[in-house]
């Protein structure tokens, strides 16, 4: 089984692997190439996959990772102020969002969508690629203790 072990940023590519949000943020996990061959992912924890991105195996040959289309809730709003207080609704709840020009776009949750619908604001659900918004501290799920070095303390 062919084991893929790190990202990479060039090399040449063989195959394409096609993974929902949920499974691009699993940095151990068996998938299948969208080739159907077999493969492992060995990934250091906390790699949270984008679409584009490039894994490689031990001999440097790359796969690169396509974001799966899935059923997705985008709220719309041509009132800036109205997508705001949607955000802040959505982030209360500590929901994932995908932000762009206009709109914000969610998994699917039809409690989630009455909500805003409420609020006035227009919600679709539709079958699109998902990419929430990395978050505060280095755009991965868990902020990773490695990536600084001061000390944590309780006070």
């Amino acid at each position: 089984m062919r084991e893929l072990i790190r990202k990479a940023s060039t090399g040449p590519v063989g195959d394409t692997l096609t993974l929902p949000f949920e499974r691009r943020q699993k940095s151990r996990q068996r998938v299948t190439l969208d080739s159907g061959a077999e493969a492992a992912l060995f990934l250091v924890p906390g790699t949270r996959l984008a679409d584009g991105d490039l894994l490689a195996d031990a001999a440097g040959e790359c796969v690169r990772v396509l974001a799966a289309a899935e059923r997705v809730s985008t709220a719309s709003s041509g009132n800036p102020h109205e997508l705001m207080r949607a955000a802040y609704h959505l982030g209360n709840r500590h929901v994932p969002v995908q932000i762009g020009k206009g709109w914000i776009r969610y998994a699917h949750d039809h409690v989630l969508d009455d909500m805003l619908r409420f609020l006035g604001i227009a919600v679709v659900v539709e079958l699109v690629p998902f990419e929430p918004e990395g978050g505060a501290y280095g755009g991965s799920h868990a902020h990773g203790h490695h990536a600084h070095d001061h000390a944590h303390h309780a006070d």
